[in-house]
C-alpha cells in the first residue's frame, strides 16, 4: 500500500516553515508535528523576533504540539525538522519522549550527535530526509547575511 503522507511529505511542509523563517531574517529552520497523519504543530525559528535563544524550531514544535495535545508527552508524534536538533532541544525532545525524530540536513558542528546527546531509548530517528533541499536553504541565508554585513 502506497502512503500519500510520508517522511517526504511532511519534509516539505517543515521546508516551508524554514521558509517563512527565511523570509523573517531567521536561521531558517523549520518543524512540524505529526500525529496519526496529522500535522499538530508547525513553526519555525524565532529566536530573533522573539529575542530568545531557546525558541529554536523545535522548542516552538514541542511546546505547541504539547498544548494541542494538552500533555507534555509526545509518545505517539513524530518531529520533522530541517536541521539535526541542537545539544538544548535533543534534551527537550529526551523530556517530551517524543516517538521519531526526523531530520534533513545534518550538524556536524553543532548537532546533537556530534554534542554526543543522548534522546529517549525508545525515540526512532531518521536523518537525511531532503536533506540537500534544507542545507541549500542555510547556505543561501548565510551567504546573504555575510553579503549585507
Amino acid at each position: 500500500m502506497i502512503k500519500p503522507f510520508d517522511d517526504t511529505y511532511y519534509m516539505k511542509k517543515a521546508l516551508q516553515e524554514a521558509e517563512v523563517a527565511y523570509e523573517k531574517g531567521e536561521i531558517p529552520v523549520g518543524a512540524v508535528v505529526v500525529v496519526e497523519d496529522r500535522i499538530i504543530a508547525r513553526t519555525h525559528n524565532l529566536t530573533e523576533l522573539l529575542n530568545d535563544v531557546t525558541a529554536h524550531a523545535e522548542m516552538q514544535a514541542i511546546t505547541s504540539a504539547a498544548n494541542f495535545l494538552g500533555g507534555k508527552y509526545l509518545t505517539k508524534c513524530t518531529l520533522y525538522v530541517t536541521l539535526e536538533p541542537c545539544q538544548m532541544c535533543a534534551g527537550a525532545l529526551y523530556w517530551s519522549q517524543i516517538a521519531k525524530i526526523v531530520y534533513g540536513a545534518s550538524d556536524e558542528q553543532r548537532g546533537f550527535t556530534a554534542m554526543g546527546t543522548k534522546l529517549h531509548p525508545k525515540t526512532k530517528v531518521v536523518s537525511g530526509v531532503l536533506a540537500e533541499e534544507a542545507s541549500e536553504l542555510m547556505k543561501r541565508f548565510f551567504i546573504e547575511k555575510r553579503n549585507l554585513n
